[in-house]
């Protein structure tokens, strides 16, 4: 792995962004890429929505002043972005990673996720952005969008995060996981870590052949691998399994079906990501 692109806003999740990439750049020995996003339309939206306040006859005055607030909400979004990569930078040395590259552009973080990750293995971002205050339970507005369109692995902190010993792969036998089974077996990021290789569902014959193929394979790489084949829902079971066995690092595969199927019964990488307080390793 060579260089990790770590997305950032300051938000209350920061700490634990910083921290699990840490983990991840000294483990790999990769560069970290610190990636901050100036929201033109939001940083004009406020002021925009004051002129419809604003009658026919009001004067010149009072436009510009609307224009002046304009300007000085935007350098203040600057200045406040600047001091965001700066904390990034300490924060990422002060935890061992030797080389840190840091970024503020204008623009929507997913587009340029997808331009910059051409460049990165690796895509971390944290579970909500600066507004998590206000809805908690509720999914960051650019996780899924930035999961959806990456083409990299995408690593989702949680708020606080703990030493990660053991991680459990979701496996369900599809592209998705396939690919970050191949994932695994090419990067040193989670080797030494204790393995548990889930397979949630419903077992006959084929499962449970490609479930023992999958273990044997990680096991040539030398992972500690504990098979767990589990009846029931998917997203019911991975909770348990999470809460039974410690376990300190998801990896899944992610929005496996289609958009018009997930608004008719829903979405198993939603429900877990949802409910999830560990971090969470997604492929698509």
């Amino acid at each position: 792995m060579k260089r990790i692109l770590s997305c950032t806003d300051g938000s209350a999740y920061s700490a634990s962004i910083y921290d699990l990439t840490a983990w991840v750049a000294r483990r790999t020995k990769a560069s970290v890429q610190v990636l901050h996003m100036l929201d033109a339309h939001r940083e004009r939206a406020e002021a925009s929505d004051l002129s419809g306040n604003i009658g026919m006859d009001t004067g010149e005055t009072l436009l510009e002043k609307l224009t002046q607030l304009e300007e000085s909400k935007s350098r203040l979004a600057f200045e406040r972005g600047k001091l965001i990569l700066a904390e990034a930078h300490r924060q990422l040395t002060a935890a061992g990673v030797a080389e840190i590259f840091v970024e503020q552009q204008h623009g929507e973080l997913v587009e340029a996720v997808v331009e910059k990750e051409a460049n990165a293995d690796l895509v971390v971002i944290g579970k909500r952005g600066e507004s998590a205050h206000l809805a908690p339970n509720h999914l960051g507005s650019n996780l899924e969008r930035v999961v959806r369109a990456s083409i990299r692995p995408v690593l989702v902190a949680p708020r606080t995060l703990g030493p990660i010993e053991r991680f459990l792969i979701a496996y369900d036998g599809g592209p998705s996981i396939e690919k970050a089974i191949r994932f695994l077996m090419e990067h040193p990021l989670l080797q030494g870590v204790k393995c548990h290789l889930l397979r949630a569902g419903k077992m006959d014959a084929d499962a449970e052949w490609h479930l023992n193929e999958t273990a044997a394979k990680l096991r040539e790489k030398d992972y500690q691998v504990t098979v767990h084949p589990v009846t029931g829902s998917p997203d019911s079971v991975i909770t348990e399994t999470i809460k039974r066995e410690n376990i300190h690092l998801l990896v899944m595969g992610a929005y496996g079906h289609s958009r018009i199927r997930q608004f008719i019964i829903g979405s198993t990488t939603t429900s877990t990501v949802r409910t999830c307080e560990i971090p969470i390793l997604m492929f698509r």
